[in-house]
């Protein structure tokens, strides 16, 4: 899958945190917003009650009149001894309980002074919690303040305060534990067709999913079991048809074995009498021994490629001497006045057949398609050693490149270039068994370098036998190929003479 992977249940915790918050929010604005009320509420009954009882204490206290000191003390008295606090401001205030004497606030005053009747609240942090509310004495300019004691309103409004959020916090839990559910319920398909997803990816192509309902998951299931029906019939018709190619490729080279052969010992004998034959027939008779050759490689590279496809071989690692090796290829095919070799001491432990193999497809390339200085070079980088065939050509255009080590492709769409297209091919599957990683880069114009990289302690021979071809060439195209082995290696001596 491209881009970040989410960890398995980070969506379900996001789906629960959702659906909290959700109803966390909402319970705590109805919780709020019924608090709110309910105080307002129990506030306002409270002081019409207080205000009721001001006004019937005012016209109580209009019997004291006129206030004298006297009268004043036995106002407060009587007042208290009636369980009522109050404080009489006739001049100086007095209250009738010390313990009860809140400061009037300017406001009230000015309120009471104009002749109505005003309230003060001390704040919620102050015990005790008073409400004052006063007037004026009828008949009289002196102030009376009636003293409420709201403590127990603060107490049950405390309990309220409680009550509602107790009631939020298991709104919460109970939210929590019912979206996790929800959520787990939810994405369970999700789940199994993620991992129906994986099993897919890991070749298990019988995976289905179970179809349940009729919801919308339902639905995607199906279409999922089509997808997992159209991709295995597909990738089945993709094994048979890949069998097909390996076995035709082998079963061409063992039909091309035999009389490839014969052509090759004539062409040789034509090549030694090519001077006896008449000036106008030595044309077509040097054409002839060429071609022959050509068809000798190809049906070589057919049966190198098809014992490749059958997986049978495995590297035989020893130690290599790799400069020597380079040049040793080199010189050996005649490239020394067109190839500079720049090499540094290097260990390696590989296979050396096989490394001779892909290193002499590279040179060879570079010598057929390239021009100008061919350079090969190989350097230890780490734990790789690293070789390089580097030309001056023309380059090779972009399209191309991904299909560089494909078999039979080649880039001159005429075909009219030498060689078989699967040099690169089979170097690229030799490199694979030595566990090493081909790779080319080039720009038109600017030439093209090809680049092997090898782990220089050797392949791992545990994994060397896995192919990973889709499918294989079956018993009798391996046969074949055994068989015509040792046939093969006489024909390579034979055409290398008529070549």
């Amino acid at each position: 899958m491209a881009g970040r992977a989410v960890p398995p249940g980070r969506l379900r915790r996001r789906l629960t945190i959702a659906f909290v918050l959700v109803a966390g929010v909402s319970a705590g604005l109805l919780a709020g917003g019924a608090g709110l009320l309910l105080r307002q509420s129990w506030l306002d009954a409270s002081l019409h009650q207080a205000a009721a009882d001001a006004r019937y204490q005012l016209v109580l206290a209009g019997q004291f009149l006129p206030l004298t000191d006297q009268r004043s003390t036995e106002l407060l008295t009587s007042f208290e001894g009636s369980g009522r606090h109050v404080v009489l401001v006739d001049g100086p205030a007095r209250p009738s309980h010390s313990a009860y004497a809140p400061t009037l606030s300017t406001r009230l005053r000015a309120t009471v002074a104009d002749g109505q009747l005003g309230y003060q609240r001390s704040a919620p942090a102050e015990r005790p919690r008073l409400l004052v509310v006063g007037g004026r004495i009828p008949g009289s300019t002196a102030e009376l303040y009636v003293i409420t004691v709201e403590d127990d309103i603060a107490a049950d409004l405390g309990q309220l305060r409680n009550a509602l959020l107790a009631g939020w916090v298991l709104v919460v839990l109970l939210a929590a534990g019912v979206g996790h559910a929800l959520a787990r319920r939810t994405l369970e398909p999700v789940s199994r067709a993620s991992r129906a997803a994986r099993a897919l990816t890991e070749g298990l192509l019988a995976t289905r999913l179970p179809v349940r309902g009729r919801d919308e998951f339902s639905d995607w299931a199906a279409s999922f079991n089509e997808m997992a029906e159209a991709l295995e019939s597909k990738i089945a018709a993709l094994s048979a048809a890949q069998a097909r190619e390996l076995r035709f490729t082998a079963d061409v080279a063992h039909e091309l074995r035999t009389p490839v052969t014969a052509l090759v010992a004539a062409a040789s004998l034509l090549r030694e009498h090519l001077d006896q034959l008449p000036d106008d027939a030595r044309p077509a008779a040097r054409l002839l021994v060429g071609d022959v050759v050509r068809l000798r490689r190809l049906v070589e590279d057919l049966m190198e490629i098809s014992r490749l496809d059958a997986g049978r071989e495995q590297p035989s690692v020893e130690p290599v001497d790799a400069p020597a090796l380079l040049r040793a290829i080199i010189g050996a095919r005649g490239w020394s006045e067109r190839v500079v070799v720049t090499a540094d001491p290097v260990a390696l432990h590989t296979d050396p057949r096989r490394l001779e193999r892909v290193l002499a497809n590279l040179v060879a390339n570079a010598v057929e398609h390239g021009d100008g200085e061919i350079r090969a070079t190989v350097a230890a980088a780490g734990p790789l050693v690293v070789f390089e065939v580097t030309d001056q050509g023309p380059g090779i255009p972009a399209e191309h490149l991904p299909r560089l080590f494909d078999r039979f492709h080649k880039v001159d769409p005429s075909r009219s270039a030498p060689g078989s297209g699967l040099g690169l091919a089979i170097a690229r599957e030799h490199a694979a068994l030595l566990d090493g990683v081909l790779s080319v880069r080039s720009e038109p114009g600017a030439g093209t370098r090809f680049r092997l990289e090898l782990p220089a302690r050797g392949p791992h021979l545990g994994d060397a036998g896995r192919r990973p071809a889709v499918a294989q060439a079956d018993e009798r195209s391996r046969g074949h190929a055994d068989e015509h082995a040792e046939g093969g290696r006489r024909a390579g001596t034979a055409a290398g003479g008529a070549g």
